[in-house]
């Protein structure tokens, strides 16, 4: 019995680890010199991950600080490219991690291609709080935070 248990831990550990070994992951913010100053500070807090099989950029920012983030806010959204939709979405989030409640995710094109960058924003409701912050009249918003196995 304890043998079974086991093996199906190992299996189960390793099947974790597949999904996770798809993305190259530095813990920080690699994002381009080219965005706002302003976003400088948030690169130690973040990180970035880079895949899965094509080299796609995913930058995670958590936040921790209401203030923080409306401070950080504005100057995110201009890395959004023009008409790009905005996700809405909750915690846990995959790109932000199991510990993080509210952040933000910036999804990118294939390195080295131009494409289209869009946010995702991962809301809480305290230190993301969409009654604090405006959200741009011209961006589609796709709201998926009440779907159900949104982030699985």
């Amino acid at each position: 019995m304890k043998r079974t248990i086991a093996v199906v831990a190992a299996i189960a550990f390793c099947a974790v680890c597949a999904v996770h070994a798809e993305y190259a992951v530095t813990p920080e913010g690699t994002w381009p010199k080219s965005w706002p100053k302003e976003l400088e500070p948030l690169r130690k807090q973040s990180r970035t991950l880079v895949g899965p099989v094509v080299e796609y950029r995913h930058y995670a920012i958590p936040f921790t600080n209401r203030e923080e983030f409306e401070s950080a806010w504005p100057h995110l959204l201009k890395v959004n490219s023009k008409g790009a939709a905005l996700r809405l979405v909750r915690a846990p989030n995959f790109f932000l991690g199991e510990h993080a409640k509210a952040g933000v995710v910036v999804h990118c094109p294939l390195l080295g291609q131009e494409g289209t960058t869009y946010l995702e924003l991962v809301v809480d409701c305290d230190i993301v709080d969409l009654n604090r912050i405006p959200l741009p009249a011209d961006t589609p918003i796709v709201d998926e935070r009440f779907r159900d196995g949104q982030n699985k």
